[in-house]
């Protein structure tokens, strides 16, 4: 749009300095102003949807009205800078630094072991921080509601809570505090190694080093701010970007006029609804208008009958509003305001709450709006403003966008009247989601029914529902039917058909699970119900002759309580360091991680931080929209003519080789997968190379077969690999033998690796003999370097690859980013510029694939009595369209899937099949998770026909005593064994067991579940020459060390314990110390960092390097045994000792013979038991995660703070992969799931309410270095405690409605899962649809 005039000067504060924007452009976030024009580079991108909290900082606004200041947390990449006129923003910059003073939440976080890879910590930080300045004393809930809407991939949420509370009002801490003991370190019989040493600690910082929190010492608002609040600027303020125009209102009367003027131009406030779209759907509006400065449209008026709430206030205000409305009147007229509040509750996040306005909401109508519903059966009335006024119904015809019930063009919302509830009036809101906080419902529900005076006659039922259809939908013709009728179990029969006849979900329709939503509606109904039966019974007391009411049984009545959201307790056991270890070795003490406060304080400088430099160009990566085709044509003739843009790469840029034969880095001639990189543009700015790729026109033609599933792969015979087999015994005698037989089906479906920092790169060329300098998030910066060798067809020497720290990996940055560091080096070598490619989250998720999705078969054999003596699994993995690392993992699982177990008669077989998907790859725990999920199901299956408990059959067929894995590689499980027995222990797992049975008698529509699963875990690659790691250490004359070593930096703390150890060797403090990163040039030719081992072999060569520098040194310090540090190193220069050593560890011998299917392919393994327990509402499938005990065998800990940390992080980690994160793929290949809206990783409300780790005591180890393990890896798998925790309340659900026990074992255990297995009455009535008849919104393709 042409500019009629010059803009309006945009003015606000950044951490107190003014902010004069004369050019602002509407469609420029707060986040990219932040992080390009301020250099702010604190604030982090992860999502770029307000999904995940990494970018959030604190606006602080004057309320108009109350004078008083507002300190409210935003997600700053949904934030336009056009709404900040008039604001101060603080980010984590703003609030403390290790240049100028640590603010105590910085402090604490980082002390607290909070941050891991630190990417996501100063979201954290300002989450928190925000708090505090409207709560210096906050509750725990407060503190939970703070931070929901921050997502944390690597440290499981404790440890950041930790820090939290710290800050909050003691509320139900430990009831022992002061004595020395902790309530809940008891065991059940106390015999525990872990309750009687006194050598145990509990603590990993100590909180009386804390500073203390001085509210006084904050950023003031800035007065020149509180002056233009005083008097405020009256008139329109206007400001034009290239392709859109701001408008922004000073008064009532103008912004009318405006709407008038441009009728389709939006109101935009929080820009949390337009934002999404704008970015997903590439919705442009030329012409936006902000009404934030309409004070009209942020008044609040109360009346006898009802409550006036302005369009214009925020949702987190809104909360606050009725919050205090329902402390000030009695119960029965605030019945839609508690619904409202419930919902609130769950509703997003705090950012998005504090930012989107209740006009914007209800305004919206989203299907899946949380306040519609309960709004509509409220009898909410909406209060429009154009010349005149009229008021008109949220009703079921406004909601579904009919013109007669609308707003017309000019008119605006002003506010919203909800009238109070009566007596004898009964509002609910019922909504079930993929997990509790922070996630759009699958189905909510608004429902109001009012009664004749002193009876249970229906006089008004009001129901409406949303995620069901594409708008919210009321049941109007049902309710109708139902009036005059009695409140009875024949009237909850005759509701729940006719609302399955009502509101009717076709088969395909979009987001899917419809039987699920089907029976949602009528659950929900039947728990409204019962609410109400309880409520009536209450009320009608007082009338002796009324009938009486149906009988809730005291074991219905659990069916009414919601899952309350808590604050996790826990504990942390770890054996402390002997007495005699001088104080300043570090080594096995929970040292801090070396990057903690530089996290902290934003100053942590990652890939994408590293600020502009010259002649710089962006690159943005063009990708397939086919699953299977031939490449007809591309045309790029549009894309070239944008403005800023510079060249478009495609593989004849190529100089080198172009990937291999079968995985090419840029596709040619045909495509393999939706998401396979074809080309890629190169431009002045991001955004023009976005818009680029809209206008490159690829025609296609479709090539057969096209397979998704396994099943289809199955079929086509189309694998990757020949396969994989192990045995052991003779399996056909066995079967013949045994007493019984079960056979079953499990399926695991995939993960995204969602670390918090997506893929990145920045590729330097240098101007003299094609040398490059790469920038790049890696675990594996050789394997970049090799590619760009080989790419580029230059000497790998000229090559230097940089690695200072990687926001988490979990395996997704071993093999990809070469892939991305190749194409940007081909655009870097082509244009002679700088290339800088950070990819979006969306285009991350549909690009790279993650974690194996695998279809296993097993077939039992057993004695009555539960001893098992024949297995046969056969194993399926989708591997995607290319090789990648798929024979690795089938290798990997077929190795481990035998688990803790002796079982003299086995056969594992392992396929990979090849599949018209993006390659999956490396996934911590690489094939571990999935395959020993199905050896874990066979044990669940034959308790079940024996009719024991499952620990009773681990117990029985656990390895016992020095032994030969199926693979003959003899080990000890001595300490699998004390794992468990400690587990039991500790977790008082026998008497919980009787009590989760007493529980069960007692409800029905709840029910919990434990379960206990040990683990062998084997670590390291299974070739030796992946063992070998060399370190470079140089002493310099000032006695100060740097320290150099082939790992790198994931968040897993490998650079802490790097120095932990030249600490111990050299004899010197940690402070002489300093890692500064992982480059090429200084350590070569190194391993990835992965397979757990990366502190391992590292450590060993920085041990070798520094043993060899003190064995230089020794005669000057037997000369001078005194003499400090400093003064030896000054004589050994002027004695010309050489102050450089290059370290070096051979490796561990580890190998694998598959002909002869025998081999001592892994250095050692790591032995855990994790004891979980839950409980589920069989009527929605929501499931709470009660406690978890976890012991782990670490040997002598590096690090036990670190240890610990990666334990946690994995086990949540590893819990995601079996209950919440669920991949969703269209029938055409296309991945739905990307982003964290319809992806969900764990949130801090998933962590169980009690969560105890401890780190199995006096264990040692020969092997390693200094008898440590390596924990990277081993927890992902104790997070299926939860999952067989989850099946074994299922169970019990199904025992009691007499349905069979045996059934398909699917992971994740969703909600969705959870109510269908769950069968009862209401699952029965839903109406069901023939397979063949519709084509199905998503496929299954495990």
């Amino acid at each position: 749009m042409p500019c009629p005039s010059r803009s309006d000067e945009l003015v606000f504060f950044v951490n107190g300095r003014k902010v004069i924007e004369r050019n602002a452009d509407p469609e420029v976030t707060l986040l990219s102003f932040l992080r390009k024009n301020l250099r702010l580079t604190g604030t982090k991108y992860a999502c770029g949807r307000g999904g995940c909290g990494a970018c959030t900082v604190m606006v602080s606004k004057r309320d108009p009205t109350s004078q008083e200041i507002r300190h409210f947390s935003v997600t700053a990449c949904l934030v336009p800078i056009c709404s900040l006129y008039g604001a101060a923003v603080t980010t984590v910059e703003g609030v403390g630094s290790m240049k100028t003073r640590l603010h105590p939440v910085q402090e604490r976080i980082a002390k607290s072991h909070g941050t891991q890879c630190g990417f996501c910590t100063p979201g954290m930080v300002m989450s928190m921080y925000t708090l505090l300045r409207n709560h210096p004393q906050p509750s725990e809930e407060q503190l939970l509601e703070a931070l929901g809407g921050n997502l944390c991939r690597c440290t499981g949420y404790r440890p950041i809570l930790a820090s939290g509370k710290t800050f909050c009002l003691e509320s139900n801490g430990c009831q022992q505090k002061g004595t020395g003991k902790c309530c809940l370190d008891l065991g059940e019989n106390d015999s525990s190694s872990l309750g009687r040493k006194s050598d145990i600690c509990t603590e990993l910082f100590v909180k009386e080093e804390f500073q203390p929190l001085d509210p006084t010492q904050e950023l003031i608002f800035p007065p020149e701010l509180l002056r233009m609040t005083e008097n405020p600027e009256k008139r329109t303020l206007t400001f034009h970007g290239e392709r859109v125009t701001w408008i922004s209102p000073g008064t009532f009367k103008d912004l009318l006029e405006l709407k008038a003027k441009h009728p389709e131009a939006p109101l935009i406030l929080g820009n949390t609804s337009l934002g999404p779209a704008m970015r997903s759907k590439g919705c442009l509006h030329p012409i936006l208008l902000s009404p934030a400065r309409i004070s009209e449209l942020n008044v609040v008026s109360k009346t006898n009958d009802g409550l006036t709430i302005g369009a214009g206030c925020s949702l987190a205000q809104v909360k606050d509003i009725l919050a205090e409305r329902v402390s000030e009147l009695p119960e029965e007229k605030t019945q839609t305001y508690r619904a409202l509040l419930k919902h609130l509750k769950s509703l997003a996040s705090q950012q998005i709450r504090n930012m989107a306005s209740l006009g914007g909401h209800i305004i919206s109508r989203h299907s899946y709006s949380d306040l519609n519903p309960i709004l509509a059966v409220g009898n909410a009335t909406l209060n429009l403003t154009s010349e005149g006024t009229r008021r008109i119904p949220l009703s079921e015809h406004f909601l579904a966008g009919l013109a007669s019930a609308d707003l017309k063009p000019e008119e605006i919302l002003e506010s919203v009247y909800i009238p109070h509830s009566q007596k004898w009036e009964f509002v609910s809101a019922f909504r079930q989601a993929q997990c509790q906080q922070n996630a759009l419902p699958d189905v909510n529900a608004g429902m109001r029914v009012l009664f004749k005076e002193g009876t249970d006659i229906i006089e008004d039922l009001s129901i409406t529902y949303g995620g069901v259809g594409a708008a919210t939908v009321s049941a109007h013709k049902s309710c109708q039917q139902l009036l005059g009728r009695q409140w009875d179990e024949l009237m909850l029969d005759e509701a729940c058909r006719r609302l399955l006849d009502e509101v009717s979900l076709p088969g395909w329709a979009p987001g899917g699970r419809v039987e699920f939503k089907r029976t949602l509606v009528v659950s929900f109904f039947f728990k409204f119900y019962l609410q109400v039966l309880q409520e009536l019974k209450k009320l009608i007391k007082p009338f002796p002759n009324s009938r009486r009411y149906p009988e809730i049984s005291d074991r219905f009545l659990s069916a009414l309580e919601d899952f309350p959201g808590t604050v996790p307790q826990g504990v942390q056991r770890y054996q402390s360091v002997d007495s005699h270890q001088p104080l300043q070795d570090p080594v096995g003490r929970p040292v801090m991680h070396l990057s903690g406060l530089k996290h902290a304080t934003g100053e942590a400088e990652f890939c994408d931080d590293i600020p502009m430099v010259d002649k710089e160009l962006c690159m943005a990566l063009v990708t397939s929209t086919r699953a299977y085709a031939k490449i007809i044509s591309i045309d790029l003739s549009e894309a070239l003519e944008i403005p800023g843009v510079v060249d478009v790469i495609t593989a004849k840029d190529i100089p080198g080789t172009n990937g291999t034969e079968d995985d090419k880095l840029l596709a040619v001639d045909e495509v393999l997968c939706v998401g396979q990189i074809i080309c890629a543009v190169v431009a002045e700015t991001d955004v023009q190379a976005k818009r680029a790729i809209e206008k490159i026109k690829i025609t296609y033609e479709e090539l057969e077969p096209i397979i998704f599933t396994i099943k289809d792969a199955i079929k086509h015979n189309s694998f990757l690999c020949p396969e994989k087999k192990l045995e052991q015994g003779n399996i056909e005698e066995a079967f013949e033998k045994v007493d019984q037989i079960v056979e079953g089906e499990v399926h695991v479906g995939g993960q995204e690796h969602f670390y918090m920092e997506t893929q990145r790169v920045l590729v330097i060329p240098k101007t003299e003999d094609k040398e490059l300098d790469i920038y790049v998030s890696t675990q594996d910066p050789a394997h970049v370097q090799k590619t760009v060798s080989s790419t580029l067809n230059i000497p790998i020497n000229r090559i230097t690859c940089h690695v200072k720290r990687v926001g988490g990996g979990f395996g997704g940055k071993i093999g990809r980013p070469a892939v991305f560091g190749a194409i940007a080096a081909v655009g870097a070598l082509k244009t002679g510029h700088p290339i800088r490619l950070v990819l979006d989250r969306e285009d991350d998720m549909l690009i790279t694939g993650g974690r194996h999705p695998l279809f296993g078969k097993y077939k039992v054999g057993f004695m009555n009595n539960g001893r098992i003596k024949a297995l046969d699994i056969e194993c399926f993995i989708n591997g995607g369209c290319t090789l990648d690392d798929s024979e690795l993992v089938t290798e990997f699982l077929i190795l481990k899937l035998e688990n803790a177990y002796k079982i003299r008669n086995l056969r594992f077989r392992g396929r990979a099949c090849l599949t018209n998907l993006p390659s999956n790859t490396a996934f911590r725990g690489f094939g571990f998770p999935q395959g020993t999920l199905v050896t874990e199901s066979c044990i669940t299956a034959v308790a079940a026909k024996c009719g024991l408990p499952p620990e009773k059959i681990r117990e029985k067929n656990m390895y016992r005593t020095v032994d030969k894995a199926i693979y003959k590689q003899a080990f000890n499980p001595e300490s699998l064994i004390r794992c468990w027995n400690e587990c039991l222990d500790v977790s008082s797992f026998h008497n919980r067991r009787k009590q989760v049975e007493e529980f069960n008698k007692k409800n029905y529509w709840k029910k919990r579940g434990i379960a206990v699963i040990p683990m062998k875990f084997s670590v390291g690659f299974a070739a030796t020459s992946y063992h070998q790691a060399a370190a470079l250490v140089h002493i310099y004359t000032d006695g100060s060390v740097l320290v150099t070593h082939g790992g790198n930096e994931l968040g897993q703390g490998i650079h802490t314990k790097m120095l932990q150890v030249a600490s111990r060797e050299l004899k010197i403090p940690m402070s002489h110390l300093h890692i500064c990163e992982t480059s090429t040039a200084m350590v070569p030719n190194t391993i990835a960092t992965a397979a757990s081992v990366g502190a391992d072999i590292n450590g060993k060569a920085v041990q070798n390097a520094c043993q060899i520098l003190l064995k230089r040194l020794e005669p000057i310090i037997k000369k001078n045994p005194e003499g400090t540090w400093e003064e030896w190193i000054e004589a050994a220069f002027e004695q010309r000792i050489s102050l450089s050593a290059t370290g070096y560890f051979r490796g561990y011998k580890a190998f694998m013979d598959w002909e002869k299917g025998e081999g001592d392919p892994f250095p050692y393994y790591v032995y855990g038991a994790a004891c979980s327990e839950v409980e589920i509402d069989c009527l929605t499938g929501a499931h709470k995660k009660i406690r978890t005990d976890i012991v782990m065998d670490a040997c002598c800990s590096l690090n036990p703070a670190i240890d610990i940390g990666q334990i946690e992080g994995a086990f949540i980690q590893g819990m995601g992969l079996y209950t919440t994160e669920e991949l969703k793929y269209s029938p055409e290949g296309v991945l739905y799931s990307r982003g964290p809206d319809e992806y969900k990783i764990p949130t801090i409300s998933d962590v169980p309410e009690e969560f105890n780790v401890s780190l199995l005591p006096s264990s040692q180890t020969p092997l390693t270095i200094y008898s440590s393990k390596g924990l990277g890896e081993s927890g992902m798998f104790l997070g299926s405690s939860v999952f067989f925790a989850i099946t074994d309340a299922v169970a019990a659900a199904r025992k009691e409605r007499d349905i069979a026990e045996d059934f398909t074992v699917k992971s994740p255990a969703t909600p969705e899962w959870v109510r269908m297995a769950c069968a009862d009455r209401f699952t029965e009535m839903i109406p069901r649809d023939d397979p063949k008849t519709f084509k199905p919104w998503s496929i299954t393709v495990a």
